[in-house]
């Protein structure tokens, strides 16, 4: 395992974050069990969660599955999202911040987490007050750092900004989706976060699975699949004509090297100098187990430039490339 500094802070994190997102939904306890322990023993470091998860199930699966060797964990989880129907269930409200990472720390049966991300932007939040409430967070000693999770370049820039006016620590890292099919991340988030010195920890390196090359133009995915499923988010990013060709093609550039092209995607992610690391989100310990090989493999510049004529620095595989979850606005 490859171990980097998280952007300027002090904190070294192994290059794959173990993501648990599918821990208590499609993932039960005795394979979670497996794959915490297969991590652990090839070297990870780095655990991701969120209270969303499950509705806290993730997080009390992970709680449980750390135990006595919590602290060899620099463990990660989110809030923000909604956890109930009530109104103050969710955002960024000193209220819900403070009552829920107590909940969080409940959940995960540790007493401090050591990265809590603000799960995703809301612009018509008081972004003041949530920043205020994290330095005492922090001050406290319930969270040791923050990070920004889905937060486009601006607002990272005005988050710093009011780290400076309240003297907060600033964030340590940033959770962008970024991966070779969705470029978009390179115009200004990357670049933020570089200049800010945020680690910056990509989710979905292989694009909800599309970057493996199990899905082909015009067959039918197989069953179980995300795009089986008819999952909305993939259906309006990564499932399109044009996506699937580019990794027909580099799927042909992969069995001619002798490599898997999720190995190859990963590898591409890890090889841009920003990267602290991506994270790992298994289903199954064989799923985790077929990220390890990325650690180990190198991008030549010829890779590069292909991977850049197929898909063009700073964009999307292909107009229309935006998650619904994260809509743009300014009209």
């Amino acid at each position: 395992m490859q171990y980097r500094r998280l952007g300027r802070s002090n904190l070294k994190v192994s290059s794959l974050c173990l993501g648990t997102m599918m821990f208590a939904d499609q993932t039960d306890l005795a394979e979670a069990r497996n794959i915490v322990a297969s991590a652990h023993e090839h070297g990870i470091n780095f655990i991701d969660t969120a209270d969303v998860y499950s509705k806290g199930a993730s997080e009390e699966m992970v709680g449980q599955l750390l135990g006595a060797g919590r602290d060899d964990w620099i463990l990660a989880t989110k809030l923000g999202n909604s956890m109930g129907k009530q109104p103050n269930h969710s955002h960024y409200s000193r209220h819900w911040m403070i009552r829920e990472v107590d909940n969080s720390l409940r959940r995960l049966a540790t007493g401090h987490i050591d990265v809590l991300y603000m799960h995703r932007d809301f612009h018509e939040e008081n972004l003041e007050e949530a920043v205020y409430t994290l330095g005492d967070l922090i001050r406290t000693g319930k969270i040791r750092a923050f990070g920004l999770s889905n937060f486009r370049g601006w607002r990272i820039a005005e988050v710093m900004r009011l780290c400076e006016k309240l003297n907060v620590p600033q964030p340590v890292v940033c959770q962008p989706y970024y991966n070779l099919l969705n470029r978009g991340p390179e115009v200004e988030i990357l670049p933020a976060c570089a200049h800010y010195g945020l680690g910056v920890v990509p989710y979905s390196p292989i694009a909800r699975g599309v970057l493996t090359g199990k899905y082909q133009v015009g067959q039918t995915p197989a069953a179980g699949s995300r795009a089986a499923r008819n999952d909305k988010r993939m259906m309006e990013t990564e499932f399109r004509e044009e996506s699937l060709l580019i990794a027909q093609r580099l799927q042909a550039h992969c069995e001619a090297r002798g490599v898997k092209l999720g190995h190859f995607a990963t590898a591409w992610v890890l090889a841009n100098r920003h990267v602290s690391a991506v994270i790992a989100g298994p289903r199954t310990l064989a799923q985790l187990e077929d990220y390890y090989p990325a650690v180990d493999l190198s991008i030549s510049a010829e890779e590069e430039a292909m991977v850049d004529a197929l898909v063009t620095p700073g964009h999307a595989s292909t107009p229309g490339f935006n998650d619904p979850s994260y809509p743009f606005f300014g009209r």
